[in-house]
């Protein structure tokens, strides 16, 4: 893309020393919600590649055109991140690919395109970090879709850097589904509350616990014991929340999702 090389090498030189925190045994991965989504539009190359020039997660939107093309938007619409109108799944892939959804965003986008999942699954190939988390947000609960990331991933030698969240959380069925595609396909159980861990850890079909809360050591550990890395995620952890964050990392979380990673990240290699 013409605006995501030159903001993945300036982005990336301001901070290096930032990005290189995660890779130390121990910490949590951060997981860019959308991408870096404000620094660049949300679900483009220019938002993952910049993820991927930091070492950052980074977590991804599919939904499938009428014409059964992956792509990643976020909503059941076009109109609010592109200058497109009207539902994705009417639309064809030749329709989206001649969509702007950059200049919404700035001007300094104009021309990003929405991404096919492809594209987005050959740069966690060719650019991303092994020990990375690359969150899949399936939109819906279409166990063909789910299988078609698999299959695509798998391809690629890339399907142990996935979690399949988002409809995957919540329906035991499409995680069943996804295990069928492949064994190797992570998938994740939603926990939203305390009380709620001790079902979900006698979920065989799930791999990550996605906690909708602040944790315990006692309830990190309670996962860890059962071979059950932990994801946070939702509205304690999406904004601004270095208190959340600091009880995060101080329970031994695996991974954190949230709209501000590079904050997350200070605070992180500052402990």
């Amino acid at each position: 893309m013409p605006h995501s090389s030159t903001f993945v090498t300036s982005l990336a030189a301001l901070l290096t020393v930032v990005s290189s925190s995660f890779l130390h045994a121990g910490e949590p991965i951060a997981v860019a919600h959308r991408g870096l989504l404000k620094h660049a539009p949300e679900n483009t190359l220019a938002a993952f590649d910049s993820c991927l020039a930091l070492r950052l997660g980074f977590e991804f939107d599919v939904q499938r055109t009428r014409d059964g093309e992956l792509v990643c938007v976020h909503d059941d619409t076009l109109d609010r991140t592109t200058n497109g109108h009207g539902p994705v799944a009417a639309s064809t892939w030749q329709e989206l690919a001649a969509l702007d959804a950059g200049s919404w965003f700035s001007p300094r986008y104009v021309g990003e395109e929405i991404p096919r999942i492809s594209t987005i699954l050959d740069h966690i190939r060719d650019l991303g970090d092994v020990d990375g988390v690359y969150a899949v947000d399936l939109k819906e609960a279409d166990p063909a879709v789910a299988s078609q990331v698999v299959r695509m991933a798998a391809e690629r030698d890339i399907l142990d850097r996935l979690l399949f969240i988002g409809a995957t959380i919540r329906s035991r069925e499409l995680r069943l589904a996804i295990h069928k595609a492949s064994p190797h396909a992570r998938t994740a159980v939603v926990v939203e509350q305390p009380d709620d861990l001790t079902a979900a850890l006698a979920d065989d079909s799930a791999d990550w616990m996605y906690l909708r809360f602040v944790p315990t050591t006692g309830q990190v550990a309670r996962c860890h014991d059962q071979n059950r890395p932990v994801f946070v995620a939702g509205p304690a952890f999406a904004g601004q929340e270095p208190d959340n964050w600091e009880a995060a990392i101080t329970a031994g979380v695996d991974a954190i999702l949230t709209d501000y990673p590079l904050e997350l990240a200070k605070l992180s290699s500052g402990k």
